[in-house]
């Protein structure tokens, strides 16, 4: 990529530039659920919407550089939010809605957050919350609360030409905090150049936009991934991002159902919901305008991309990256990368990936080792600032020339990359490396397992075993001889060292807000 301009904003130079070029483009369509209400959105709107947005806030007396959590739904409102605070300046800071009031008090103080905006649901969480108060769709909670400022009002009474001055490429875009598998979440920076220009590889390789695409991502607002796909990848693409609203609660016949009724061309989805989609009959359904799948989030199981090729002829094309970057590996159709089940892919263009071992030392092709990206001389585009306000975080991340990802990865001799697992989670037993997620893809290939967690506990003798936490599927009975079979099952499957020598069944697994399995929490039960 070239240099990087000095100033650049994703709404001044990218959402105003395709309103330019093609301002009847639909670029927002929200849809309450399967053939209900909806509402489209053109480039041109969302252009009007955000400077009406930068002007109502700045009216409210949020500046440039402040931080605003914006927690809400797969509403419109969240993406005019968004786009005018990064019109503005401000720093949005998006929450999911499943965060509690505890959640948002750790958020609003670690971060000095100077505003918040949210629906009624979420000023319920909110009320010890001393800065500017917006409220999304006041008028479903009229009056609107003593000290809420109602943002839809505000929006039409604000000034449709508002034009606040240019940001800088490397001031703060927008903050994440992570998803907290180990510890308190941290607060991720990035810049209006990291994230707003970065994204254009996830748009244009990994999800293979262009304009007059739709794509639809199965994310929470409040997730990175909601940043990765939709909002910076599709727009950079001149796309339309499409949404099932807050009616639509994810369930795997409504997914299926939306893919069959409306002209969906692109569609991501993580692999925890895709196992369940393929526990139904596909053989029922056809997606007429379906070209392109991807998937991120966590590792995708070799089962999943096979079962769903036979039923559809269409490949998913897996990505990997985390909250502190763009897509960093992928299998990307445009490059003509080949598919392999149970493999991330290769490196993005422009990225300088490794596997390094504890000194910092590159790994012969086919071991195990810590995924990292070169940062020196050269920082890419599209990776994270820094973790605010955590010195002793970044010292562990951004080591020498690295910075360092702590997940485990083998790379073979193509350049293509297989996960293992983050560095807490990789099990040492008997003196072998066995990673977790090995072990859970060959469980829930087993047709009575729907979801499995695999960690090491102690071992006098072998230092750990293996332990899988098991959820079956619902015409299944946990039993002693179910649980003999399923070790059977991933003797075969795997080497016979890496079997869980102990099974447990649960009704569910612990999960992060964003979905992802706790490890940590397993191991604390074991």
């Amino acid at each position: 990529m070239a240099e990087l301009p000095e100033y650049f904003n994703f709404v001044r130079d990218v959402m105003d530039r395709w309103a330019s070029e093609c301002p009847e483009a639909s670029a927002l369509w929200v849809v309450d659920h399967p053939g209900g209400n909806e509402q489209k959105f053109s480039f041109r709107q969302l252009a009007g919407n955000s400077r009406r947005a930068a002007s109502f806030f700045a009216r409210l007396g949020i500046r440039r550089g402040d931080r605003v959590l914006v927690i809400l739904p797969r509403v419109p409102q969240w993406w005019m939010a968004m786009l005018g605070l990064i019109r503005l300046g401000a720093v949005p800071i998006p929450g999911t809605t499943l965060l509690t009031a505890k959640d948002i008090r750790f958020r609003a103080e670690s971060a000095e957050a100077s505003a918040i905006i949210t629906d009624g649901d979420g000023a319920a969480k909110t009320e010890d919350f001393h800065g500017v108060r917006i409220l999304v769709n006041a008028a479903n909670a009229a009056p609107v609360p003593d000290g809420w400022k109602d943002f839809d009002a505000g929006l039409r009474e604000a000034d449709p030409a508002f034009d606040p001055p240019p940001t800088r490429s490397d001031e703060p875009g927008i903050i994440y905090f992570t998803s907290g598998t180990t510890g308190h979440p941290k607060m991720v920076v990035h810049t209006h150049a990291s994230y707003g220009l970065g994204h254009r590889v996830t748009g244009e390789l990994w999800l293979d936009l262009k304009p007059g695409d739709v794509l639809w991502t199965i994310s929470d607002t409040g997730w990175a991934k909601a940043a990765w796909s939709s909002f910076f990848g599709p727009w950079q693409m001149g796309a339309c991002i499409f949404t099932v609203g807050t009616a639509g609660k994810f369930g795997p016949v409504c997914a299926l159902q939306t893919l069959a009724q409306y002209p969906i061309t692109t569609w991501c989805a993580p692999p925890t919901a895709l196992r369940m989609i393929m526990r139904e009959d596909l053989s029922k359904w056809q997606f007429p305008h379906l070209r392109h799948c991807v998937s991120a989030g966590e590792p995708l199981n070799a089962e999943v991309v096979n079962v769903w090729k036979a039923a559809t002829g269409l490949t998913i094309y897996e990505g990997y990256g985390q909250t502190e970057s763009v897509v960093l590996v992928g299998n990307f159709r445009s490059l003509g990368h080949a598919v392999r089940p149970g493999w991330m892919g290769r490196a993005t263009p422009g990225f300088e990936l490794a596997v390094l071992d504890e000194r910092l030392c590159e790994v012969p092709d086919g071991e195990e080792g810590e995924l990292a990206v070169r940062v020196v001389p050269r920082r890419p585009v599209g990776l994270f600032s820094e973790y605010w306000r955590n010195p002793k975080e970044n010292a562990g991340r951004f080591r020498g020339d690295w910075y360092l990802t702590h997940d485990r990865v083998v790379r073979d001799a193509e350049g293509y990359y297989r996960f293992v697992g983050r560095a807490d989670d990789v099990i040492k037993s008997s003196g072998y490396r066995i990673g977790p997620f090995e072990v859970e893809s060959a469980l829930i290939e087993h047709p009575a397992v729907l979801e499995a967690g695999v960690v090491g506990v102690p071992d006098g003798v072998r230092g750990q075993i293996v332990k899988a936490f098991v959820v079956l599927r619902q015409t299944f009975v946990a039993s002693d001889t179910l649980r003999a079979e399923l070790q059977d099952h991933c003797k075969r499957v795997t080497a016979p060292y890496k079997y869980p020598r102990e099974v447990e069944f649960v009704a569910s697994l612990p999960k992060t807000i964003s979905g992802k399995t706790r490890h940590a929490e397993l191991r604390r039960r074991a």
